[in-house]
Formats: structure tokens, sequence, C-alpha cells
């Protein structure tokens, strides 16, 4: 998918931002704990034709790690300085795990930037149902992002879904995961910011319609946890993906592309 990768300077902070021009409003894609612009390729391919913004969040990918660790709050605030920066005003976003933390967070800081909220294999973070001891002690470490080795071995545990099953799916994205891998530090940064964090309380206070996406074999972020998010926000509806881990979005996305675009395009979704 052709776009243009510039640097930009938000929060301080000098950050990696991919441009990829298209029809409508553009969808801003937040990524994933330690993910890169990169990762986001399958997707993008997918939604052809659809304007799209990505960037490597602080400490991930090309952009800069902060001195110290950024909390949620914060983040979104980056994120609503990254947007004037490249003058969009008002976005769709959709939000990959981490991602879909943070995106919550905007849409409730921001809530007149975010026309529709689209949350992928996320969660309302310290009060959801976690997943297995084994699974979280693999997440501690960015090495999945260094070592192709390593993250065949781990994938299954981590990834689940077609990932998890199917080898030549996961060799598909490791070019693109290990092209611009996380510092260390970046990583923990990004771990202390969600260490904590909960938007259980103010859930039921978004506004934005909500599309919630889960696979029904990931087990990072175990399904129990999208039923959580879309009963709690008033205007949300749930898709599960058959069959799909944690990397639906990257390993079959496929499978969603049409409800993500059935979703942005529906008129009935518009808010008052």
């Amino acid at each position: 998918m052709p776009a243009d990768v510039r640097f930009i300077n938000a929060g301080g902070l000098r950050l990696r931002v991919s441009i990829a021009a298209g029809e409508g409003r553009p969808l801003l894609l937040i990524g994933g704990i330690g993910a890169n612009v990169e990762m986001w390729r399958p997707l993008r391919r997918e939604l052809d034709g659809v304007a799209t913004i990505a960037f490597d969040a602080p400490g991930t990918g090309h952009s800069q790690t902060p001195r110290r660790p950024l909390r949620m709050p914060r983040l979104a605030a980056l994120v609503g300085e990254l947007l004037d920066a490249v003058g969009a005003r008002e976005v769709d976003v959709l939000g990959y795990s981490f991602g879909g933390a943070l995106a919550q967070q905007f849409a409730h800081d921001q809530p007149r930037r975010v026309r529709r909220l689209i949350l992928a294999g996320s969660s309302a973070g310290m009060v959801s149902v976690p997943a297995r001891p084994h699974v979280i002690a693999l997440m501690a470490t960015p090495l999945r992002y260094y070592s192709p080795r390593h993250l065949r071995r781990v994938a299954s545990a981590i990834a689940g879904g077609r990932t998890g099953r199917d080898p030549a799916a996961l060799d598909r994205h490791v070019a693109d995961r290990i092209s611009a891998p996380p510092p260390l530090l970046g990583y923990q940064w990004q771990l202390a910011a969600i260490a904590g964090w909960t938007s259980a309380h103010w859930l039921h206070r978004l506004t934005q319609p909500t599309l919630v996406l889960a696979g029904d074999d990931d087990p990072l972020v175990p399904l129990a946890n999208a039923r959580f998010l879309a009963r709690r926000i008033p205007h949300a509806r749930l898709h599960v993906v058959a069959g799909g881990g944690h990397l639906f979005l990257v390993d079959q996305p496929g499978d969603v592309v049409d409800v993500v675009a059935d979703f942005l395009a529906d008129p009935s979704k518009e808010q008052e």
C-alpha cells in the first residue's frame, strides 16, 4: 500500500507517521504493544481506497522513546497533537490490543475528534479477564520482535488463531514485525502505561458508534473481554471472528474487512 512516511513533532517527541491517501474521513490505526506501522500492511491492502493514518507509538518502531513512561491520558493527548500536526481534525479510529485501550482513552478524552470507534482484540484494562500466567509472562519481553525463531516458538501460545496453526501464515508477517523492533525501554514504558489502567468506570459515557472485533481463539485477550466492552459501551456491537486469534487483523484481514468497511460507511451510525 503506497504511503507517505514522515516524521512529525508531537508532545515534544519525534514520531514516525505513515499516511495512505484514500476516500473519505481518515481511519486512524493505533497498533498493539511494540508494534510498528509496517505491521498494518495486510489490513491496509484489504482496505484499499480508504484513507488511513498509522504511527509508531512513542518508544516503538522509529519513533522517539520518552525519558519517562507516559500514562494513557497523556498518550491520548499526544494522539490529538499528532492529528493536529498532520491536519486531521476528525477521524475514525481503529485500536488494536494495547492500541484499543489507547483508542478508548482518546475517544473518552476528545470525543469530538472521533466519529466512529473500532476496538479489535482489546479489553477494559485492569478489570479484564486475564490471559493465562504463562502467556502474560511471554509478553514481558519484546524478544518476539527481534528473533523469528523465538516468535515461531511462542506464536501459538500468544497469538492462537491462524498464526498459531499455520507456519506459513506466520512467515508472511515476520518480516514486517522485525523490520523496526521496539527498544527495550520503549516496550517497558508501554507496559507501564497500561499497568493499573481501566476504562470500566467510564465506558458507559462513550458516545461514538463502536464496533468491537474479537477472535474466538485469542489466548492473550479472551473473548469475554470483548463481550464486556460491547455490553458497557452504549452504541456498540460485537463481531466475533471464527477461528480468529489475537492477530486476526494481520493473518486473516480479509475475513473482517467487509465488516469494517460496512460499519464505517453505514449512514445509520451517524451521531446526532
